[in-house]
């Protein structure tokens, strides 16, 4: 099992929890009361700082919700935060764009994280055939 030190910047946000058995997923709230309008874009502190295990990352996505509840995406699509983004003062946020115009209150829980091991090291080696049989390129499937 590995430890994760936290730093929570309020008390107004329900400290993060693991639910064994159900996802190894993590949520993330809002640790801020925030309106949009529609076509916006807002970091949204989610009050929280961490230090990651050597050799991890954390990898920060919408719950599936996030879009339904409160009309907003996440700006870079998944977030990735490593293991040296671990300073006192280094909160995660989640990057937003508004679809419509919405309003986001402290608590709410608006993305969800888990931590990965970080890519192993590769070399690349250029060759002029990979080798392979040809499944047909960009958008195939396959032959039939």
């Amino acid at each position: 099992m590995k430890t994760i030190k936290i730093k929570y910047f309020t008390d107004k946000i329900d400290k993060l929890t693991y639910i064994d058995g159900k996802s190894d997923w993590i949520d993330l709230r809002s640790a801020e009361d925030v309106t949009l309008k529609k076509g916006e874009f807002k970091l949204i502190s989610l009050g929280v700082a961490m230090e990651l295990p050597e050799g991890y990352e954390a990898h920060v996505v919408p719950r599936s919700s996030t879009f339904k509840n409160f009309g907003i995406i996440q700006a870079n699509h998944q977030g990735v935060v490593d293991n040296t983004y671990c300073g006192d003062n280094d909160q995660w946020f989640m990057p937003v764009y508004a679809v419509r115009d919405t309003q986001i209150h402290i608590n709410d829980r608006i993305c969800q994280f888990r931590i990965m091991e970080n890519q192993p090291k590769i070399v690349f080696e250029e060759v002029a055939s990979l080798g392979n049989e040809d499944r047909g390129g960009h958008g195939s499937t396959g032959k039939q």
